[in-house]
Parts: C-alpha cells; sequence; structure tokens
C-alpha cells in the first residue's frame, strides 16, 4: 500500500513522502534549481562541477569524513545534472532516513567547496568533455540536441571548455547559494517512512534557510533541419528529432503509446522494418522525453556508411508513415505497447529509487506528484481508434536530423 503526502516546509520548500510498505530501503530525491540551463553563459559548467564538489564534503566534516558518516548509515548517493535541476539521489534502509537527514541538509546548504578541490575537479570536468571524442553517438545526440531545442535548454549539461576553464571559486561558491534555494526545490522520500516525523525533522534543519529562483528565459532553437559532422569512423550515426507535447499536455500519454509502437523492444515498428526485413543497421530506437514546456520525440539508428543512406531513407518512411491510413496502429501493436509500458511502471514501482526519482520529475513537470494507479490508468484508458486519430493529427513541427560519420548523407 502507498500514499503520497505533500506539503510546503516552513521555508517554501515542496516535500514529498510516498509511504511504501513492504519494503525496507528508502530512497531520496532531492531537485535543487541549479541544473545546465541556469549556468551563465560565459561559465558554462558550473553545473558539472557541481555534480562532482557536493560530494566533497559538507559542514563540519571534510570530504573523507563526511562521506564515512553517510557509508556507516549504509547509504549510496550521487548527483546527477538536469537541465532544470541538479538532483541528489540516495538511497539507505527507511529506518535511517530520519538520521541521515542532517548529512542530506549540510550537502545543500552549506557544501565545504574547498579550493584544493576545484583544480581536480575542473580536470575531471574536462576530460569528460574530451572523452566524447570516443563516443560518436552521443556526441551526435548532442549536436541534435543543441540545434533544436530552445537556448539554454540546448545544452549538454558537461558543459563547454571555454566555460569550465573560466570558473574560479568564487563562481562555485556565489551561484551555488544563488541556486540552492528552497522555493523551487522539490524533495521526495518513498520508503517505510512516516512522512510527519520527517516534516518536523526538516523544519528544524532548514531553519533559516530563503530564497526563491526566478524562471529562464528561452531564445528560439537554433537552426534545424539537417547537419552532418565529419568523423572517419566505420559507424555512421542517424537522429532525427521532433516537437511533441510536453508532459502537462493530454495527448502525452499518446505520444508515449507512438513511442512504444515504434521502439518497443525486438517486436516494435523500427526494429521490425530498419533492421529485421532489410538488416540495414545494428542500432535502431526510439524516444519520448518531455520537461516541464518541452516535448522531444527522438529516432536513432545506428549503421555502416554503406547502408547509411537507405537507412536514414527507411527510417524517415517509417515516421511519416504513422500519419497515414496505411501505417496506422495495429491491435497488436497498442497491445503490445501498453503491456509493455504497463510492466515498466509495476517494476519502478517495486523500487524506492524509482518512485522518488519520479515523484521529484512529476513535481518539476506537473506541478503535483502522481500515484502509479493515475499512471496505469491512462495505460489502460488507451484505445486504438483514440490512438489513430492522434497519430492523423500529429504535428511533430520542423524537425532535427543530424548524421555523423565519414560523409554526409542525401536528407529527405
Amino acid at each position: 500500500m502507498t500514499h503520497i503526502s505533500t506539503r510546503t516546509l516552513d521555508c517554501g520548500l515542496v516535500l514529498l513522502v510516498e509511504r511504501m510498505d513492504g519494503v525496507r530501503s528508502a530512497a531520496i530525491s532531492w531537485a535543487i534549481p541549479a541544473g545546465a540551463a541556469r549556468d551563465p553563459d560565459d561559465r558554462q559548467g558550473l553545473a558539472a562541477m557541481w555534480h562532482e564538489l557536493l560530494l566533497r564534503g559538507a559542514g563540519n566534516l571534510d570530504s573523507r569524513a563526511h562521506a564515512d558518516a553517510l557509508d556507516r548509515l549504509g547509504t549510496t548517493r550521487g548527483w546527477d545534472v538536469g537541465m532544470l535541476s541538479l538532483r541528489l539521489g540516495l538511497t539507505l534502509l527507511g529506518e535511517r532516513v530520519l538520521e541521515a537527514l542532517p548529512l542530506v541538509v549540510d550537502m545543500v546548504r552549506r557544501p565545504r567547496f574547498e579550493e584544493a578541490a576545484i583544480e581536480p575537479v575542473r580536470d575531471l570536468c574536462l576530460q569528460s568533455l574530451a572523452s566524447l571524442a570516443d563516443e560518436p553517438q552521443q556526441r551526435a545526440s548532442l549536436a541534435a540536441r543543441s540545434r533544436h531545442n530552445p537556448s539554454p535548454f540546448n545544452r549538454s549539461g558537461m558543459g563547454t571548455e571555454d566555460g569550465l576553464t573560466a570558473i574560479t571559486r568564487d563562481d562555485v561558491v556565489t551561484g551555488w547559494h544563488q541556486r540552492a534555494v528552497p522555493v523551487g526545490s522539490v524533495l521526495a522520500i518513498a520508503g517505510p517512512v512516516d512522512a510527519d516525523a520527517i516534516a518536523d525533522r526538516l523544519n528544524t534543519l532548514l531553519d533559516g534557510w530563503t530564497g526563491s529562483i526566478a524562471p529562464i528565459p528561452r531564445a528560439p532553437a537554433l537552426a534545424r533541419g539537417y547537419a552532418h559532422e565529419t568523423d572517419q569512423s566505420n559507424q555512421v550515426q542517424i537522429l532525427a528529432l521532433f516537437d511533441a507535447p510536453p508532459e502537462s499536455h493530454p495527448d502525452c500519454r499518446l505520444e508515449r503509446a507512438t513511442a512504444a509502437v515504434l521502439s518497443g523492444g525486438m517486436s516494435g515498428r523500427l526494429f521490425t522494418e530498419v533492421r529485421e526485413k532489410r538488416a540495414l543497421c545494428y542500432s535502431v530506437a526510439a524516444g519520448y522525453t518531455t520537461e516541464k514546456d518541452i516535448g522531444t520525440l527522438s529516432a536513432y539508428v545506428g549503421t555502416t556508411p554503406e547502408r547509411a543512406q537507405q537507412s536514414l531513407d527507411v527510417l524517415w518512411s517509417e515516421l511519416q508513415r504513422l500519419a497515414t491510413p496505411e501505417g496506422r496502429a495495429t491491435p497488436e501493436e497498442l497491445h503490445r505497447a501498453a503491456v509493455g509500458m504497463k510492466s515498466r511502471l509495476i517494476f519502478s514501482g517495486e523500487s524506492t529509487t524509482a518512485r522518488a526519482g519520479a515523484l521529484t520529475g512529476d513535481y518539476i513537470r506537473l506541478g503535483r506528484a502522481r500515484p502509479l494507479s493515475e499512471l496505469i490508468e491512462q495505460i489502460q484508458l488507451l484505445n486504438l481508434d483514440e490512438l489513430n486519430a492522434y497519430l492523423a493529427r500529429r504535428k511533430p513541427g520542423h524537425p532535427t536530423i543530424q548524421t555523423l560519420g565519414p560523409a554526409a548523407l542525401t536528407p529527405p
């Protein structure tokens, strides 16, 4: 049995607690409005550096002492860089959550950001950037996103070489305290925990914490259409990005079903048409991602130079065919898509880590947290006529096509 408690603490922080009976672990997901989209233009990489520095000491404890204290409580932890938020994820036994909260709060309110850690962390971030040379699929994905999404939501999250090089310790400290504020932050805890006890403990620990964050201004996308990056290898990366409904839009569930029809495993339409029937590629997939005001459907093919043009042509043909009577979804496709989506939801519902992350994600994108039962009901309400009517009226906007390989292709 689960129950979601939503409350705003005295400082303005939104606290979400989902009580999950029958499990022993608990997970904490704390989203701070300090994502890559908030980095200053000439300091891109601040979020990436915080990602490392926030695990290197807090409060009165240096890096080793703070890590040892968390280890004694049996925690696993880490920070993730998103566009809107920097998210702390932590998992431990539910009975130890109250004991861990002072250490967790110190990571947000009182990180040490020691001078001696700045250069090693900068070097790590620069090495991560340099490693993209060996990750062609990721490079192609970042290149496509940089042209498709509105600025500053088109950033990589890894920063830039110039931005990372320019960052000073003062930038790190000042920037963090400007962004690590209660109004705009969301803290979710899932597991066998008591919401009232957690709220009382946090109100004490967060006493005196103040501040709010302004909305992020956005500019139009830079340049959609086709672009190619030359890479002398025996692989070709092909990506196509399309506008899709944001999470708050009523059509979101139908777009999610569309992505599942296209790419729901080895029976997915793209796998069947591009790989199984024609043996054109070694990898093909589609995915649907959402932010508060942005949704994107992406399609990817990894292939060889000899088959690249035909792979792009067939991929494009299948994506366009969705809107035609001949390409409408079949009962079998909808059934497979619904079963897959429902299975993934049920599996995630058994994970406190997945549920805590889903709660913060929901609140940031929707302003509320959805119980698992609501998400499952959305899938159960899907019907074939509704899905095909959506595919017929769907308007994916001006697409972005990105290729990376030895030679440019002829775009559709």
